[in-house]
């Protein structure tokens, strides 16, 4: 009999705020500075008698994110003394959170969370000198968010999923940019496998992750790797340790045994004051001011447009996209049908023009949408409609004198398709045969020629008809 085997996952995400200054100091917070240790101080590098102060603007968007997810929002919190002794942390410690986090609970894609607090990050070491290493302490200080989930992920796609979820909503509340290459957010995984669902296996963390992709791999490397040991017998080596992952060979490694909140001996941070955040914040205020955010807008987009999940996904990913889709709404006036025939173009057609050529801007809304209401008003054939797009793309020029120029506008005159018609059956003697065979579908044949003879002019079901007025 085989055994099944129970996967559980949590995550702790850390994620660098957005904010002009960082967490305690008023040194610039620039993710993009390349010159080592430029922006530093005597605050954030730890020298004797200086004192730090906390960011408000940091604060606020910690609480704006946990009234985002439903959480809860402490009204006493505190900062805490982290111990522990790398060389990228000047002070010896690391100013947190631990018994008083600002947010409690919430929930994001279905996964529950334990609780958000505040941080700084620690300075970057490099490691690629040769027979030394070197510290450069610009990231030293810059507010760090650093959110906990319950373990209650199952699979590493759920893993992944909320990732990048929690990606998309920071981007919303413009709290971060959270590019993982860029380290702005950071994931770190906790697994345990067991054969009893209602019992934890021993946890391991594995850390070093660069994507939502890796996430995924990571998972199935170690769920892979603790079965494997289990059914040899060698579930012993299994031990609470944190591991890290080599992206090049797809496969986590021992770095150290995992660390206890009784390892980094906290106790709150004496050169701070606590806090009673709802005398220096409005939350009620805040709620009302959030954003829409990534949820709210798929069931929008659902609800008042009807269109794919597909499409509604390129819209809550993309915000350029997103208003660019908006403006031809207004435009076709909301009208349901148009609305998703716009769409198609534009996740299709538009979409695919621009990443193959990066050259090429959003046309503007007013001239898609009146190429989109000519086309559901049969005044140009889908074919037509394709070529427009490209044209207006590159020229700022109006669809109907576009198609007007170039002989695009859909033709229903029975006469002048006629003479395209005999011609069509004259030159296909076969499908001609087909058709007269009983093969109705080859009609289809002929209406393509014609279409092409039109340069996709001919309005397809008017010749169709003719074309079975003329082969009788």
């Amino acid at each position: 009999m085989t055994t099944e085997y129970y996967t559980t996952i949590g995550l702790e995400i850390h994620a660098e705020l957005k904010t002009l200054t960082k967490m305690f100091c008023a040194c610039k917070n620039d993710p993009d500075e390349e010159r080592p240790n430029h922006n530093i101080c005597p605050v954030c590098m730890a020298h004797p008698g200086t004192l730090p102060v906390p960011n408000r603007a940091a604060v606020e968007h910690v609480i704006r994110v946990g009234l985002a997810v439903g959480g809860t929002i402490a009204d006493f919190t505190e900062f805490d003394r982290k111990n522990y002794f790398y060389p990228d942390i000047p002070k010896g410690y690391q100013i947190s959170q631990y018994k008083y986090p600002i947010v409690s609970g919430g929930e994001v894609a279905g996964v529950k969370i334990t609780r958000i607090h505040l941080e700084e990050d620690t300075g970057t070491s490099k490691h690629d000198k040769g027979d030394y290493s070197l510290v450069d302490f610009n990231r030293a200080g810059v507010p760090l968010m650093e959110l906990v989930t319950e373990p209650v992920i199952h699979s590493p796609k759920q893993a992944g999923d909320f990732g990048r979820e929690l990606q998309l909503l920071l981007r919303y509340l413009n709290a971060s940019e959270a590019n993982m290459e860029k380290g702005e957010m950071r994931v770190e995984l906790n697994i345990s496998v067991s054969a009893d669902p209602k019992v934890f296996g021993t946890k391991v963390e594995v850390k070093n992750i660069n994507s939502f992709r890796a996430v995924e791999r990571a998972a199935e490397f170690e769920t892979k790797r603790m079965i494997e040991l289990i059914e040899s017998g060698r579930g012993a080596e299994i031990v609470q340790e944190t591991r890290g992952w080599d992206e090049t060979k797809n496969s986590t490694f021992s770095q150290r045994s995992k660390e206890n909140s009784e390892d980094y001996r906290y106790f709150p941070d004496p050169d701070i004051p606590k806090f009673k955040l709802s005398e220096v914040f409005n939350l009620d205020k805040m709620k009302g001011e959030l954003p829409e955010l990534p949820s709210a807008k798929r069931a929008r987009y659902r609800d008042m447009f009807g269109i794919k999940d597909e499409d509604i996904e390129s819209y809550v990913n993309d915000f350029t996209l997103a208003a660019f889709f908006e403006d031809v709404v207004n435009v076709l006036h909301a009208d349901k049908e148009k609305v998703k025939l716009a769409s198609n173009y534009v996740t299709s057609d538009l979409v695919g023009l621009m990443k193959k050529d990066s050259n090429i801007k959003l046309p503007h809304a007013h001239h898609f949408g009146e190429l989109i209401a000519m086309l559901a008003d049969g005044k140009i054939s889908s074919r037509a409609a394709k070529d427009l797009i490209a044209i207006i793309v590159v020229e700022d020029i109006s669809p109907m004198k576009a198609a007007e120029e170039r002989g695009l506008l859909q033709k229903s005159d029975a006469g002048a398709i006629k003479a395209l018609a005999e011609k069509v059956i004259a030159e296909n003697p076969k499908i001609v045969a087909d058709y007269k065979g009983g093969k109705e579908t080859a009609v289809m044949g002929l209406v393509g020629a014609v279409m092409k003879e039109s340069k996709g002019s001919a309005n397809p079901q008017v010749t169709k008809q003719l074309l079975i007025d003329l082969l009788q």
